[in-house]
């Protein structure tokens, strides 16, 4: 019999491998690993202002990585440098959050839950939240796939098929402001861009198309799951890190698998 709060966390961990595996491949195929570090980030932020204001948490994060992911795709498109302006903004945005968390009158606050995850500590209303958020991110990947697909294989072929990249560069702002905001319950402000990227880096060395790709990130994020929480209650680990670490060994044995095949080669 599976303990309760083990039915939980694991349902908490599928839902964000089913959405952070499809919408990862696009993070890693268009090089947007910094984007997802600044959005996420950026929910701490959005942490402070929903206990400040009490709103719900899943709702302060959302607002406050929507504006960060909004205001980065605004600097990306007016051709500003990229890699040093999301780090000021990545760190910026955690270190405010982090600073406005402490005026927070009235309220104890465990930092560390927001940084790494509590995914032991999600309750069943925070699972329909998760999931909601999950299968929004979901319906709108799958609803612009095809048109995101062009955007990010090439620009000047998106506009040829009447495409426009900047609202498919939105459809991605607002799907990753929503895993930012359903995830950090379960492994962390710290850790949400991990779990976007590893899985689906990893997917690659597996898939020989896009959808392919998509498929075995979340396949591979829900192994991480599951292999991070059997070490957090073995070994007695902290459960977000303990799932991104199993993610990274998978990672680790996908270059390993990718190597070997190339060495067979096409007849191999």
């Amino acid at each position: 019999m599976v303990d309760d709060f083990l039915l939980r966390a694991g349902l908490a961990g599928a839902a964000v491998a089913l959405a952070a595996g499809p919408l990862g491949c696009f993070v890693v195929w268009r090089r947007m690993a910094y984007f997802g570090d600044a959005t996420a980030h950026a929910a701490i932020l959005g942490v402070a202002l929903a206990l400040a204001f009490s709103l719900s948490v899943q709702a302060g994060t959302l607002l406050v990585a929507l504006a960060m992911a909004a205001t980065v795709s605004a600097l990306a498109g007016r051709g500003w440098a990229m890699d040093t302006t999301l780090g000021v903004l990545a760190h910026s945005a955690l270190a405010f959050g982090l600073v406005a968390i402490s005026f927070v009158q009235g309220v104890r606050v465990d930092l560390a839950a927001y940084l790494f995850g509590d995914i032991l500590a999600v309750s069943w209303a925070d699972l329909w939240r998760i999931w909601a958020g999950a299968l929004a991110v979901v319906a709108l990947l799958a609803w612009r796939w095809s048109a995101l697909l062009t955007a990010t294989l090439s620009e000047d072929l998106a506009h040829a098929a009447g495409i426009d990249p900047g609202r498919e560069r939105l459809v991605l702002t607002l799907a990753l402001a929503l895993v930012v905001a359903a995830a950090i319950k379960v492994v962390g402000a710290l850790l949400i861009a991990a779990m976007l990227i590893v899985p689906a880096a990893a997917a690659r060395a597996f898939a020989r198309s896009p959808e392919a790709m998509a498929v075995a990130a979340v396949a591979l994020g829900g192994l991480a799951v599951l292999g991070g929480l059997a070490l957090s209650l073995g070994q007695d680990t902290p459960a977000g890190p303990s799932i991104v670490a199993v993610a990274a060994a998978i990672f680790g044995a996908a270059i390993a698998f990718g190597a070997v095949r190339r060495q067979d080669g096409p007849d191999g």
